[in-house]
């Protein structure tokens, strides 16, 4: 028998100037999952049915960038995407394009135990998900009042938001006078908000999962890291690893695979596994990722200003951050 341990994150990159309210709320919703995920380990509930029990309460909340609240397409929709992988035998799902289930974590589960595929998208994931008889509610349920008057203001800037929870009264500074770029596009200060929870349970299995909306002001069709096993989410015997930060960083960088890879390959332990990958993978990119390892280690690492994370240990160990 082994040490369990949980991580759970809401984003990489945080706005300085976030109102402490809001700095609070992510916090007690933070916390108020991995106390979810604390009891379910503790009734040795195994670690991918963990996962997807904290990624679903992740995904109801509005608070982060994922189901409820997701970030909005340049048309005004949302389209999500998740994945979730069980590290035991490398058994995965994952989907893109979701615009009407409620929880794209549970649907990313059933691609992995009820199909014979690994990733699903668009009207394909959609069609599969009715046949599975999950949860359904019309696109307006995601779409949330302060998210459209960011997506005006992105739009008013000709930009594609990373922070799109930076308060409506001081964004439009930061999106004009923002340095950072994406493929030659300008982009505001950077933070995603994609959610993600990782787990190790008593007999060592670990697994992982990871959802979010986006970006805010996306092209229709745009595809990001999150959903993509090996960038955005990974799972081995070794460990199990959900990023955040700049899609487009993590998928040229395969930076959750790069975790278990240097982990396997170099035979380091994961926090000098994790603190190589994000010192020497991402190049010029920003993004974060919360580890364990079927040792019960945890590990958060990033390269920004900060991270929405939490952990916990068995043996009582609980942090809840944001700031480096």
């Amino acid at each position: 028998m082994g040490r369990w341990a949980i991580a759970v994150h809401g984003g990489a990159g945080i706005d300085p100037n976030l109102p402490v309210e809001r700095q609070e709320q992510a916090k007690q919703l933070l916390t108020r999952c991995l106390n979810l995920g604390i009891a379910a380990l503790r009734s040795n509930v195994s670690a991918i049915d963990v996962v997807e029990l904290v990624v679903r309460e992740l995904e109801t909340d509005p608070l982060f960038n994922s189901g409820r609240g997701s970030a909005l397409t340049e048309q005004g929709t949302v389209e999500m995407e998740a994945s979730i992988m069980d590290g035991t035998k490398r058994r995965c799902g994952a989907v893109s394009g979701i615009t009407t289930v409620k929880n794209p974590i549970s649907l990313a589960r059933l691609v992995m135990d009820k199909s014979p595929h690994s990733y699903l998208a668009f009207s394909g994931a959609e069609e599969f998900a009715r046949k599975q008889g999950v949860e359904i509610v019309d696109n307006e349920y995601f779409v949330t009042e302060d998210n459209v008057g960011m997506l005006k203001l992105a739009k008013e800037a000709n930009s594609i938001l990373f922070d799109y929870r930076i308060p409506l009264g001081c964004a439009g500074a930061a999106v004009t006078d923002s340095p950072l770029q994406m493929n030659g596009l300008p982009i505001s200060i950077y933070a995603p908000e994609t959610v993600g929870c990782v787990v190790v349970d008593k007999e060592g299995r670990c697994a992982a999962g990871t959802s979010t909306g986006g970006l805010m002001n996306k092209m229709v069709g745009r595809i990001g890291d999150s959903p993509l096993i090996g960038a955005g989410t990974y799972a081995s015997e070794l460990c199990g690893v959900s990023c955040t930060g700049e899609g487009e960083a993590i998928i040229r960088s395969t930076l959750a695979r790069d975790v278990s890879a240097v982990m396997e390959y170099k035979g380091v332990g994961l926090q000098e596994a994790v603190d190589y990958v994000i010192k020497h993978r991402l190049d010029e990119g920003f993004a974060g990722l919360i580890a364990v390892s079927n040792k019960g280690e945890v590990v958060c690492g990033f390269n920004c200003n900060g991270m929405f994370r939490g952990c916990a240990t068995e043996d009582g160990f609980m942090e809840v951050a944001m700031w480096e």
